[in-house]
C-alpha cells in the first residue's frame, strides 16, 4: 500500500503534482464540473433557438428538477414552447388551488385520487406538493378536454348552420307545374297592361298631374271619423273590403267573422265556422262584381290552424283548406282568384288551388312564424314576413326567392306590394315602415311612423286614370263621386299607438293623422273607390274614415 503524502513535505514534483488525500475526489468533482458546465451552455444554446432559454425559465421561479416534468412524468423537449407554456399554466393553477393542509386530509386526498399516499422518503411537505402537482394536472387536462369538446360543438352547429342555410328543391306535383305555367300566362298579360297604363300616365300634361295630386293630399287632409260601429264582445283582428266597396269583412277573437253593409255600418250576416281568433280575412277579387254567389267569395284564417271559404249565400263555411300545423295568421288571393296565399306560425306559407282546395305549395324559408303573405299586382311575385325581422320576395313561377327584406330589427306584421309592381312596404314592431324597391334590390325609404308597433299597412289600390288627353284634374276627379286618382298615390297604416296615418307615395310624408280608437288598432283596409278607410282595433269596434265634405246617401 502506498502511503498517503505529508501535506506539508515538499518533496520531488509535489510542486507540479496534483496533491491526493486517500479516499479524496477532488479531480473526478472538477471533471464532473467542467462537464456540466458545457452542457449547461449546449442546453442554453440549444433553448435560444427553440425560443425559450434557462435564464428566462429561472425568471419564472421554476424548480430546475421539474423543468423537464410535465403530468405524471413524461420527458418534454427543452425546444418544445407549446410543452413549457403548458407547464407554466399548470405552475400557475397549482398556486390557485386549495390543497388541504393536515396530512391525514392530504392522505385521504391521495387515495380519492387513486395515488399512493406515501412514497419512499416522503415527508409531509412533500406529499403535500405531490397532491398540488397531481390535482393541477387532473384539472388542466380537463380544462382542455372541455375546449376540445366546446370547439368540436361549434364546429358541428356551424355545419349544422351552414346545412340549414344551402338551397334546396323538392319535387313538385304535376297541379303545382300545371299552375305555375297558369300563373306566368296571366302574369306577363298583367304587367303588360300595367306598363302600358304607366307609360299612357308619363305622357299627361305635368300641370294636371301636379293639380290632381294637390286635390288628392287637400281631400285626404279632411279625412275625419265617418262612422263607427261594436261587432264583436272580442278585439277585432281584421277588416276587409269587398271589390265593390258596398261591403266590410271583419274577424274577431272570438271566431266570428261578419259581412256588414257600407257606409251604414249595419250587420248583413254572421259566419260561423272558427273555433279560435281571426288572422287573416280576404275577398275573392271578383266577389260582389261578377263571381257567383254561391262560390268561395271569402276565406278566413284562424288560430285553430284552417282556413275556411265563404259564399255570398250560406253563414257556414262551403270548404275548409286543412294543412298548416299552428295558427294561420293571414291569406290573401292572387289576383287569378284560382289561388290561396296563407302563412302561418308553423314558418311557412302554403299556395292552395281554391277550386279543389288541395296544396300546391309548402314553402319554407323564414326563421320563425310567418306573419304576413301579399301577392304582387301581376302575380307573378309574393312577399312574406315574419317574426324574425325579415321579409322575402318569391317568384311565384319558379318557387325561388329573389329579394330577402333586410332592414327591420324587431317582426314584421304588415306588408304589401305598390300598384306600380316594383315597390313594397313593411311596418314591424320597431315602430317604423321600410320602403323597398325591388328593382335595385334595396331599402329606399325609412319612415318613422308610429309610438308603437305597426300592426298593417296597405296602398291605395284603384284604377289608374289616362291623362293624356289633357283633362282638367278637377273634371277627372269629378263632384260628389268620390276619388278618381290613380292607385298608389298614397298609403295607411295603423299601430298599437291608437293612431291611422296616412302618407304621401312620392315623398313618404305625413298628410294626415287620424286618432279616434281607443286602444291598440289590429287592421286597416282602403276601399277600391277611394272613398273610405277602415280599420278595426282592441276596442272591439270597425271605424269607417272619410273626408268630412263627402255626400253621400245613406
Amino acid at each position: 500500500m502506498t502511503s498517503a503524502m505529508n501535506p506539508g513535505s515538499n518533496g520531488g514534483n509535489a510542486g507540479s503534482s496534483t496533491r491526493i488525500h486517500f479516499g479524496s475526489l477532488e479531480q473526478q468533482a472538477v471533471e464532473n464540473a467542467k462537464r456540466k458546465r458545457k452542457e449547461e451552455q449546449e442546453e442554453q444554446s440549444s433553448g435560444a433557438k427553440g425560443g425559450v432559454t434557462l435564464d428566462e425559465l429561472d425568471a419564472t421561479n421554476l424548480d430546475d428538477a421539474n423543468i423537464y416534468e410535465m403530468g405524471e412524468g413524461s420527458s418534454v423537449s427543452m425546444g418544445s414552447h407549446q410543452a413549457v407554456l403548458e407547464e407554466l399554466e399548470r405552475k400557475r393553477l397549482a398556486r390557485t388551488l386549495a390543497v388541504p393542509t393536515a396530512d391525514v386530509d392530504v392522505r385521504a386526498k391521495l387515495r380519492e385520487c387513486g395515488e399512493p399516499i406515501c412514497l419512499f422518503g416522503e415527508d409531509a411537505a412533500d406529499r403535500r406538493n405531490r397532491l398540488r402537482n397531481i390535482l393541477s394536472v387532473r384539472q388542466l387536462r380537463a380544462s382542455k378536454e372541455k375546449d376540445q369538446m366546446e370547439v368540436s360543438k361549434t364546429s358541428e352547429s356551424e355545419e349544422s348552420e351552414e346545412d340549414e342555410d344551402e338551397e334546396f328543391y323538392t319535387e313538385g306535383s304535376v297541379e303545382l307545374l300545371e299552375s305555375r305555367k297558369q300563373i306566368t300566362k296571366f302574369s306577363l298579360m298583367r304587367a303588360k297592361n300595367r306598363i302600358a297604363q304607366q307609360q299612357s300616365l308619363s305622357k299627361a300634361p305635368l300641370e294636371a298631374l301636379k293639380t290632381q295630386r294637390q286635390n288628392l293630399y287637400k281631400s285626404l287632409k279632411n279625412y275625419t271619423i265617418f262612422g263607427s260601429q261594436v261587432c264583436d264582445s272580442r278585439p277585432v283582428s281584421k277588416v276587409a273590403f269587398s271589390p265593390d266597396s258596398k261591403m266590410i269583412a271583419t274577424g274577431s277573437w272570438s271566431g266570428l267573422v261578419k259581412l256588414w253593409k257600407t257606409p251604414q255600418c249595419e250587420n248583413i250576416k254572421t259566419l260561423r265556422g272558427h273555433t279560435d281568433r281571426v288572422g287573416g280575412l280576404a275577398f275573392h277579387p271578383k266577389a260582389t262584381i261578377g263571381l257567383d254567389t254561391s262560390a268561395a267569395n271569402l276565406a278566413s284564417g284562424g288560430a285553430d290552424n284552417n282556413i275556411h271559404l265563404w259564399s255570398l249565400e250560406s253563414d257556414i263555411p262551403i270548404s275548409t283548406l286543412e294543412g298548416h300545423a299552428a295558427r294561420v295568421s293571414n291569406i290573401d288571393f292572387h289576383p287569378t282568384g284560382e289561388y290561396l296565399g296563407s302563412a302561418s306560425f308553423d314558418g311557412s306559407w302554403r299556395l292552395w288551388d281554391v277550386a279543389t282546395g288541395k296544396e300546391l305549395l309548402l314553402q319554407e324559408g323564414h326563421a320563425k312564424e310567418v306573419f304576413t303573405i301579399k301577392f304582387q299586382c301581376d302575380g307573378s311575385l309574393a312577399a312574406s314576413g315574419g317574426l324574425d325581422a325579415i321579409g322575402s320576395v318569391w317568384d311565384i313561377r319558379s318557387g325561388r326567392r329573389v329579394m330577402v327584406l333586410e332592414g327591420h330589427t324587431k317582426e314584421i306584421y304588415g306588408i304589401d306590394w305598390s300598384p306600380n309592381g316594383y315597390q313594397l312596404v313593411t311596418g314591424g314592431a320597431d315602430n317604423a315602415i321600410k320602403v323597398f324597391d325591388i328593382r335595385a334590390r334595396k331599402t329606399i325609404y325609412t319612415i318613422p311612423a308610429h309610438n308603437s308597433l305597426i300592426s298593417d299597412v296597405k296602398f291605395f289600390h284603384g284604377q289608374p286614370q289616362n291623362l293624356s288627353n289633357g283633362q282638367d284634374a278637377m273634371h277627372i276627379e269629378g263632384a260628389n263621386t268620390g276619388l278618381s286618382y290613380p292607385s298608389g298615390q298614397y298609403l295607411a297604416s295603423s299601430s298599437y299607438d291608437g293612431m291611422v296615418k296616412i302618407w304621401a307615395a312620392d315623398t313618404w310624408k305625413l298628410i294626415k293623422a287620424l286618432p279616434g280608437h281607443d286602444g291598440k288598432i289590429m287592421s286597416l283596409d282602403i276601399s277600391l273607390d277611394g272613398q273610405f278607410i277602415s280599420s278595426t282595433g282592441f276596442d272591439r269596434t270597425f271605424k269607417l274614415w272619410a273626408n268630412e265634405d263627402l255626400d253621400i246617401d245613406l
